[in-house]
């Protein structure tokens, strides 16, 4: 009965919930004026030119200057140590991660991998930048890789794609080799990453 009597008010509640996120969204507040993107080899642009990286094109389509600090073979141990020179002193806006990739490659306990994720994210944040991560998920070699990103994501309210290689990766015409993209590839990242940022730009 009480069900009944609610149906005909669901579509004023569901606004109220829709316009209480777009506030929520309205009201946070980035602190820094650059946007970095930080992570390994896909944020590098492994197999493209440097200039059909993801932020670099990234770049082109927002009009802003976007820096890359991906470095190809980087782990989230290694990447922690260069946080505060690549990212933090750079007074970041918004960072774009990709990383977890060599860590699944190389066997690194997720429990390790995601400890330093989870440390590399809430000190960007500390500096009052959004975060986005763009989460690494390989069919049958996954490792509960995928899952930790969710948490992650959870924990820290930091924006996530789920997959940025999703529809890529075992496509030729997107692919340079079994894991980097070439510069379409790149082009699909950077708009997954674009209409992530998109409403705090």
């Amino acid at each position: 009965m009480q069900t009944f009597l609610l149906r005909p008010f669901l579509p004023f509640l569901l606004f109220l919930v829709l316009l209480t996120a777009c506030s929520q969204r309205e009201q946070l507040t980035l602190r820094g004026q650059n946007i970095i993107c930080f992570g390994d080899s896909l944020t590098f642009g492994t197999g493209a030119p440097r200039d059909k990286s993801y932020p670099a094109q990234l770049s082109e389509a927002i009009g802003w200057p976007v820096i890359n600090a991906g470095i190809p073979g980087d782990t989230t141990a290694r990447a922690l140590q260069r946080l505060d020179r690549d990212v933090l002193s750079h007074d970041p806006r918004m960072v774009l991660i990709t990383l977890g990739g060599n860590d699944l490659k190389n066997g690194v306990d997720k429990k390790t991998a995601f400890k330093n994720l989870y440390a590399i994210v809430t000190a960007i944040q500390s500096e009052g930048a959004l975060v986005v991560i763009g989460g690494i998920k390989l069919l049958f070699w996954d490792r509960g890789y995928d899952e930790e990103y969710e948490e992650l994501a959870e924990k820290t309210g930091a924006i996530l794609i789920p997959d940025i290689l999703s529809g890529l990766m075992g496509n030729e015409s997107l692919m340079s080799d079994t894991i980097h993209p070439n510069a379409a590839g790149y082009a699909i990242m950077a708009n997954r990453f674009h209409k992530a940022i998109e409403p705090y730009l």
